[in-house]
């Protein structure tokens, strides 16, 4: 069974796998304590993360709207005027 597929998921024998992650684990674990990082703020630090780019995503829709405006304010009216005079000459 050195080809099944629990093999070929796992990138070789599975229980060699599992030790080599748990090695690598427990080496990346020391030294996120030896930096005073607990796992609380990977998770947190992610939420913010997220919660940065949903908020800038809202905030853009935000400058859409006025920069919608702030054109529409010159545009509506020059149209306006242009129609009017078309109107008056009969086009």
């Amino acid at each position: 069974m050195s080809n099944g597929p629990l093999t070929r998921f796992f990138g070789g024998p599975p229980g060699w796998v599992i030790v080599r992650l748990a090695v690598i684990s427990l080496i990346v674990g020391l030294i996120f304590s030896a930096l005073g990082i607990s796992p609380f703020d990977i998770v947190r630090n992610f939420e913010r993360l997220v919660r940065g780019i949903w908020n800038l995503g809202f905030e853009a829709i935000g400058d859409l709207g006025r920069y919608f405006l702030l054109g529409a304010v010159v545009v509506i009216p020059i149209w306006l005027v242009m129609r009017l005079t078309r109107v008056g000459r009969g086009e």
